[in-house]
């Protein structure tokens, strides 16, 4: 039970700190966070500590720089992290960016000054964070610039997780980690009771008194767990302090943030003990009371059908909001599901647990009287007389399966939410900044599909001069990926007009009118004139919405430019797939292109990308804890029935009973439970993720991307249960195992 309530105290720990890690982060944000001079009408001065900040990214991280003008005499405290603001000049940056300089120095060109300073943790989110404070002259920054009165807010500009997407994360990890972590520490709890209890019957016939054994056992069964729970706690700290090095995909934080707070401290060494005293006080009580049939082995009572009051309600729940989707009702928004969806999803799960046992004997009964088989008849009467025995070894795997499909629906709605409508991604990187070199390399990221060029007439420098148009620069093929029908009538080697479904047309795109585009010469000094006039023959395209040249009027082919010439003002739009992970990839393989060019990421924020990712992280990190969870809470529950079974097996091995015939009634007692919670945990897991997925509000209320692998690990599960159980069944008769009351 030490080592047991040691493992489950530790999952418990990283649970409950996930919390404070965010908290910590959103705090750091918070405390730096620049307020203006709001209210009245200010007009800037030259006494003014004046700011702008820039949100850039580099790849697919953000990229923060404050540009400020602190004059002399500056009253304007500092923000946490520096001891003064930068002068005219002087660039304060995080480390990580201090170490991507060293490897990208084209991202000198965002920082002008030279760096005077680090910024300390406490003025970061996190270890990997790329921040800057840049020392500005009044007249080198915008006239957006605003006067600055302090830092420090009690909010945010933008929270790690906003708050609607973290209810979904607790609510996950509840049914991930917690619930099956009550379960796997009760059935260590159990195992400790169950050793016990003999030797407690024993002290009872000697003379001690009820009150006396129930004090022998709440002791030790308090020393355990305490002493399991001091460890956990050390072995989590320990492990935070090595993660924190590394951190999560998308999150990173320092170790002090995520060591347990005293709120967490209290949680893990009270509940376990007191939770492993509740499960053990039972068994022992019983002793207590019955020590004759207890060192006698007498049957067991048979199992209560209360779970059947919370798996019936819960199922109710969740069915019939699976029954309102299948009717085409829309029932997202309403702020019953709030409530009505956890306590169902909840209320199955504890449902299945506890409805497991009865059922399992209810079969086993009906088996037992209509088979012929001996191994069968041996494995169907012990599940019918015990069969709380073979539920201890089932419920974690139970609880696993269940869960996983909960998560495969979380995965499902955060998916729905982070991708796009269109199948596509596209990426806008304007022409200024860019090099030939590094615009022959943009082509060849990993992940980009195609690229096409976007010029507008009429524009030199950034002015307009009249009427203009947009024009694309592609051929057909080139085209045809950046649309969601293949283009109608297009022609390689001609201009044409292009005309979209979805747009009206420009009215100054008329055929027979001249426009101009500004090209820049090969030597990238001069500048000349292209034009281009608007021709009667069209190719009917519709692009993805949304797209960075929907409404484009024309369409040019590359062959027509001047060798070496380039848009003087255009930009290079570049195609990928709209999977999150080929976004980041994409913009990761930009970022170290040009890392000072701007990239527009048509539809898409990159913060929230960012958010996405830890959430995807926390949510992985769950799973592979309630998988160990699962995997342990077997573990120990094999052993504690190997522990059980060691008398009742060697007695038909003494009896006489084949090796076979033990050995496959030894699999079926433990198959069958198993097989009727996997079976129950895989149909209410189903009903629960669509329940959660119809009231989320998304397009997708039934999802079966994710039902092949739950069938295939439901029967990997089976098949290492069988194979587990054979080790139990060995044939070596020990006189000190058979019963000799």
């Amino acid at each position: 039970m030490t080592l047991g309530c040691a493992a489950g105290v530790a999952c418990l720990a990283a649970v409950l700190t996930v919390p404070a890690i965010l908290d910590a982060h959103d705090a750091r944000s918070a405390a730096r966070e620049p307020r203006a001079v709001t209210g009245v009408y200010h007009a800037r001065s030259d006494e003014d500590t004046v700011f702008v900040t820039r949100r850039d990214s580099y790849g697919s991280q953000p990229f923060t720089r404050m540009l400020l003008s602190v004059p002399a005499g500056s009253r304007v405290p500092a923000p946490p992290g520096i001891d003064r603001l930068p002068g005219p000049g002087e660039v304060i940056v995080s480390p990580h960016l201090r170490e991507t300089l060293a490897e990208q120095p084209g991202l000198a060109g965002l920082l002008p000054g030279r760096i005077t300073g680090t910024i300390r943790p406490e003025g970061l989110t996190g270890p990997y964070e790329l921040y800057a404070y840049i020392g500005r002259t009044q007249a080198q920054l915008p006239d957006e610039a605003r006067p600055l009165v302090s830092f420090g807010s009690r909010w945010p500009d933008s929270l790690v997780v906003d708050e609607s997407t973290l209810d979904i994360l607790r609510f996950a990890l509840v049914c991930l980690v917690l619930l099956p972590l009550a379960v796997f520490l009760s059935v260590c709890a159990r195992l400790s009771a169950e050793s016990r209890a003999r030797r407690l019957a024993a002290l009872r016939l000697l003379g001690l008194s009820v009150k006396g054994a129930m004090r022998v056992d709440a002791v030790e069964t308090v020393a355990a767990a305490s002493l399991g729970a001091l460890l956990g706690t050390g072995v989590y700290t320990l492990a935070n302090e090595a993660l924190a090095e590394f951190g999560l995909p998308g999150l990173q934080w320092y170790p002090p943030d995520g060591r347990p707070s005293g709120t967490v401290l209290a949680v893990c060494l009270l509940v376990c003990p007191v939770l492993a005293w509740l499960v053990g006080r039972h068994r022992a009580r019983e002793a207590a009371l019955r020590p004759l049939q207890v060192r006698r082995g007498a049957l067991p009572r048979s199992p209560r059908k209360y779970g059947l009051l919370l798996l019936l309600p819960g199922l109710g729940v969740i069915s019939g909001y699976c029954a309102l989707g299948a009717l085409g009702r829309d029932i997202a928004g309403r702020s019953a599901n709030a409530l009505l969806v956890p306590v169902g999803v909840l209320l199955t799960g504890a449902g299945l647990v506890l409805a497991l046992a009865p059922i399992t004997a209810w079969l086993a009964k009906r088996l037992a009287g209509s088979t012929q088989s001996l191994s069968l008849t041996l494995a169907m009467r012990r599940n019918e007389v015990e069969p709380g025995a073979s539920l201890r070894v089932v419920t974690g795997l139970v609880l696993l399966v269940y869960a996983a499909s909960l998560a495969q629906g979380v995965l499902v709605e955060l998916a729905h939410i982070s991708k796009p409508m269109s199948s596509t991604q596209e990426y806008a990187v304007p022409f200024a900044g860019l090099d030939a070199g590094q615009r022959a390399r943009m082509h060849q990221v990993e992940g980009v599909r195609s690229g096409v060029v976007e010029m507008d007439s009429g524009i030199t420098n950034g002015v307009s001069t009249g009427p203009r148009i947009t024009a694309v620069v592609a051929d057909c093929a080139q085209l045809a990926g950046f649309t969601a029908q293949r283009p109608r009538g297009c022609a390689d080697g001609r201009v044409q007009r292009l005309v979209d479904s979805e747009y009206a047309e420009d009215s100054d795109s008329r055929p027979g009118r001249m426009y101009t585009f500004a090209l820049r010469t090969a030597d990238g000094k001069g500048v000349e004139k292209f034009p281009v006039t608007v021709p009667r023959e069209a190719v009917h395209i519709r692009a993805w919405q949304p797209s960075a040249f929907a409404g484009a009027s024309i369409v040019i082919p590359p062959s027509l430019l001047p060798a070496g010439q380039w848009p003087a003002d255009g930009q290079l739009v570049l195609l990928s797939d709209s999977a999150p992970s080929a976004v980041r990839t994409v913009l990761d393989g930009i970022g170290a292109i040009a890392p000072t060019a701007s990239v527009e990421t048509v539809g898409v924020n990159v913060e929230g990308l960012q958010q996405i990712a830890v959430v995807k992280s926390l949510l992985a990190a769950g799973m592979i804890l309630g998988l160990f969870i699962g995997v342990a809470a077997f573990a120990v529950s094999a052993v504690d029935r190997a522990m059980e079974r060691r008398g009742k097996i060697a007695a038909l091995h003494l009896l006489g009973a084949r090796p076979r015939t033990v050995r496959a009634a030894q699999c079926v007692q433990v198959l069958l439970p198993l097989a009727v919670g996997l079976v129950g945990a895989l149909v209410a897991g189903r009903l629960a993720e669509s329940s959660y997925l119809i009231t989320g509000g998304g397009t997708v209320y039934w999802d079966g991307e994710g039902l092949p692998l739950l069938v295939v690990c439901t029967v990997a599960v089976l098949a290492v249960a069988a194979l587990a159980s054979l080790p139990l069944t060995r044939r070596h008769v020990e006189l000190r195992h058979i019963r000799r009351d």
